[in-house]
């Protein structure tokens, strides 16, 4: 049974494409790429069909990380294809917890800096589209590092799923 991973930020075309590309790297650096799918939306549709920002790309590709992405809005009828639902920002997690049906889908929520011990209070990862390019290489930073720890909890998962 596939694990389901979808991070989720406003446009889906920084945030989320660049935790999306971040993320299915370290699962698959793990072995864990024929168990956990990966994806990503945002809570608006402004975006839709579009590619990830430009600068998005660029950070991501001299990271040395794939870039392919088409901009979508999260439906309230993934939910239950999910098993976890990443949140970029405060903003976000409190969008999402409107559009869960149940609390279970609601339980499923999660900001993705709560997965990096050393992110402390802020565990916003900031918008980086009004800004440039030093906001890019910074977002990346963040979601590399809370990478990391969500990395270990969905091993964890899936470890507690094989009997």
């Amino acid at each position: 049974m596939t694990y389901r991973v979808c991070f989720v930020c406003t446009g889906n075309i920084c945030r989320s494409p660049m935790a999306e590309h971040v993320f299915r790297r370290r699962v698959e650096e793990a072995g864990l790429g024929g168990l956990v799918e990966v994806d990503s939306a945002g809570t608006g549709g402004w975006h839709e069909g579009d590619g990830a920002d430009p600068r998005a790309v660029t950070v991501l590709d001299e990271n040395g990380y794939t870039s392919a992405h088409v901009a979508r809005r999260f439906r309230s009828s993934w939910f239950s294809a999910l098993d976890l639902v990443i949140a970029l920002d405060e903003g976000h997690l409190r969008e999402l917890r409107a559009l869960a049906r149940t609390p279970d889908e609601a339980a499923r929520i999660r900001l993705l800096r709560s997965y990096d011990p050393a992110a402390g209070a802020g565990l916003d990862v900031p918008d980086p589209y009004y800004g440039d390019r030093e906001d890019f290489e910074e977002c990346l930073e963040m979601v590399e590092a809370a990478s990391e720890g969500l990395l270990v909890a969905v091993r964890a998962e899936l470890e507690e799923r094989t009997p």
